[in-house]
């Protein structure tokens, strides 16, 4: 099958929309035709070198679309179902998953990051020459073909552009608050980043019932958005920040705060703006070989816990309908992510206008 896609063929480099040659789906795989993809800064340290990763490459990680193949013992999967797409796949047997952390998932993790699929093949191929998926989905083309674990199926109710965002920021974001962080009723809420991640933990602590929601960017039109999402303060991410947040939380500091960026300079902030006794959630994704400093006397004094936070410590098979169904009830205004749409053939300014800050959650459209 010939199918259109972005390809990154070295880092430094825009994508390159190529027709490239899909496989059908081998044994416990399907085909999926996409219908909306999100612009995530995962990909963009691909792009620029700071998550190293097999090329050539097809980028896209956080997809929805509708089955249109299923291949060899596939039998609880059909044509025509709705599936957000899951970037960790889980085999529902190793240690992690035994546990209730198949996020953590030790099966599937050489193949994620050797770009193929779980019998070390790609599905992907131009003139021949193998062309790697990312994350073991490469959704940014109008076609996948990925591994059944990939595949939750989802209420044919939930718009698809909704479904997207689910497979990635949505749930990482809620999934700290709810799954990572455990916030309760009444709790003081920082965020740092009001990108599609720290939105998604302001919609989370919402619907958690934080009693104090503050959110902490340097770009107005974010700050704007946090609002519209539920944070009951702001703060202009500048050199007074910290202490802006104290004076917000009688001094002390939030009892969660959640750094969803990925700078080891920003997670530094957020320890400062903890209070004793409370939490630091790390759920942005930082470049890899980075290094964080944080004073280790304060943490043992002041009993300040760190967490880190994959994918919202989910199990999708449970949290992906869970949150469609927030979404759904009205509970998860989800639309209000959703700041622009691209066309495919739009994929470098999308992600031009991330790297800008002009959008909280982008997302590339196959269906007109």
């Amino acid at each position: 099958m010939r199918i259109q896609a972005a390809v990154l063929h070295r880092t430094g480099a825009p994508l390159e929309i190529e027709t490239l040659e899909l496989a059908p789906p081998g044994p416990r795989e399907v085909t999926v035709r996409m219908a909306s993809v999100g612009v995530c800064r995962s990909d963009w340290h691909v792009m620029v070198g700071d998550t190293r990763h097999p090329l050539p490459v097809v980028l896209g990680h956080e997809g929805a679309g509708v089955v249109t193949e299923v291949g060899p013992e596939v039998d609880d999967l059909a044509v025509g179902d709705h599936v957000t797409l899951n970037w960790a796949p889980a085999c529902g047997t190793c240690f992690y998953c035994a546990i209730g952390r198949p996020n953590l998932c030790s099966t599937y993790k050489a193949a994620v990051w050797e770009g193929t699929m779980l019998d070390g093949t790609t599905r992907l191929a131009r003139n021949g020459q193998n062309v790697f998926h990312y994350c073991g989905l490469a959704c940014f083309a109008d076609h996948v073909v990925v591994g059944r674990p990939s595949c939750v199926r989802i209420d044919p109710a939930l718009p698809l552009p909704v479904a997207a965002l689910i497979g990635c920021s949505v749930t990482t974001g809620v999934g700290a608050v709810l799954n990572t962080a455990g916030v309760e009723p009444g709790s003081s809420v920082a965020v740092f980043g009001a990108g599609g991640v720290g939105l998604s933990v302001i919609l989370g602590a919402r619907l958690a019932a934080a009693r104090q929601i503050i959110a902490v960017d340097p770009v107005p039109r974010k700050l704007e958005l946090a609002r519209q999402c539920g944070a009951t303060h702001t703060v202009t991410a500048d050199a007074t920040c910290i202490d802006k947040v104290r004076e917000l939380t009688e001094d002390r500091g939030a009892d969660y705060v959640f750094e969803a960026v990925g700078m080891p300079k920003v997670q530094e902030q957020c320890l400062e703006a903890t209070r004793p006794g409370g939490t630091v959630v790390l759920a942005g994704l930082a470049p890899m070989g980075s290094r964080t400093t944080f004073p280790a006397d304060l943490i043992t004094r002041q009993e300040k816990s760190i967490l880190g936070c994959y994918y919202g410590t989910c199990d999708p098979a449970r949290d992906f309908p869970c949150i469609a169904h927030f979404y759904l009830d009205g509970k998860l205004d989800l639309d209000r992510l959703i700041t622009h749409s691209y066309r495919l053939s739009q994929i470098n300014e999308a992600f031009a206008a991330m790297h800008a800050g002009e959008t909280a959650r982008g997302l590339v459209r196959f269906d007109g």
